[in-house]
């Protein structure tokens, strides 16, 4: 291919999920509605951790981790969808498209990360109470939440700059919501393979290898539950991982199978819905689901509205 056609774009313009007016305004409220929620959600977990002595433990340090992914990642992604709802030239800038993607990411793979981290506190809970304490101490949290932050941020920093050093022609037009990876990969006009090869390998490493280290924590889990004898014995011990349980179902789901197989994967609509999902109903539903199934957050919610209470009723008389 001529030098002449290897030409850099300066910009590139999101298709989005429609261009008819009103499906974008109806879409705009709806996902700023979305959007509200999930950070309002997220920060109020993190303040209640935050302020409630009784859920300064691993687990909920880990929660804290979770949700500030959360907020980091729909912030990464909903805001500039909002404003192109309602902007009539619906574009991005290179550099901003490039931040984008990095930051989408790196903060989906840190969330897979973390979330084997976590798995593996529950494992430790359940299978070794005993020593629970004297594994989950404070340095080795810190580790695996670094080893998440630090893995997620280098993976992305390589796919990063592998992608937009491929030469883009002239196609600018992303038929996404998004800077998504393999959105922007199928612009180039050189041969992906080795792109595409790349994408597979870092999700066995961020995707497969946390899926089934939380895989095999669970059957480990599972085994050791089915040993209790008694049957309230059973519901406690389940009930302690019934929350992360949920949220992995929901965070690993058909993410594997979109990134995979990249060349083979999902449709480009299909691709725009579960970058949707991620980006918006499941940083919503995480802090939701930690609250209505958890009993703790769900007493530590009470206290604390009861200490509002009271002060309200102080400042009234």
């Amino acid at each position: 291919m001529g030098r002449d056609n290897q030409t850099w774009v300066s910009e590139f313009i999101l298709l989005g999920l429609s261009s008819d007016w009103d499906t974008q305004v109806s879409l705009f409220v709806l996902f700023l509605v979305m959007y509200v929620v999930t950070m309002l959600g997220n920060c109020l977990i993190v303040l209640l951790i935050r302020l409630d002595s009784r859920l300064h433990t691993p687990m909920y340090f880990f929660l804290t981790n979770l949700s500030l992914v959360d907020v980091s990642y729909a912030t990464s992604i909903v805001p500039q969808l909002l404003a192109h709802f309602l902007a009539e030239h619906k574009a991005i800038p290179f550099r901003s498209c490039a931040a984008q993607l990095f930051f989408s990411l790196a903060l989906g793979g840190i969330e897979f990360v973390l979330l084997a981290g976590m798995a593996y506190d529950r494992y430790v809970a359940v299978c070794d109470p005993l020593r629970y304490s004297a594994i989950m101490h404070r340095g080795q949290c810190a580790r695996l939440a670094i080893i998440s932050w630090a893995s997620g941020s280098i993976n992305s920093l390589m796919q990063t700059t592998i992608t937009f050093q491929l030469p883009m022609c002239t196609n600018k037009f992303i038929d996404h919501i998004s800077c998504e990876l393999l959105a922007v990969v199928r612009l180039a006009c050189v041969d992906t393979s080795s792109n595409e090869v790349a994408i597979m390998v870092s999700s066995i490493l961020l995707l497969m290898t946390p899926f089934c280290l939380v895989l095999l924590s669970y059957i480990r889990i599972i085994s050791t539950i089915l040993k209790i004898q008694s049957r309230e014995g059973r519901r406690k011990a389940f009930h302690t991982c019934a929350s992360h349980l949920t949220v992995v179902a929901l965070c690993y789901g058909t993410t594997i199978f979109t990134y995979i197989q990249p060349h083979s994967g999902p449709s480009v609509l299909q691709e725009k819905l579960i970058s949707l999902f991620y980006a918006i109903l499941t940083p919503m539903l995480n802090p939701m689901i930690y609250s209505l199934r958890n009993k703790e957050v769900k007493e530590a919610w009470q206290k604390l509205l009861g200490k509002f209470s009271g002060l309200t009723s102080k400042l009234a008389t």
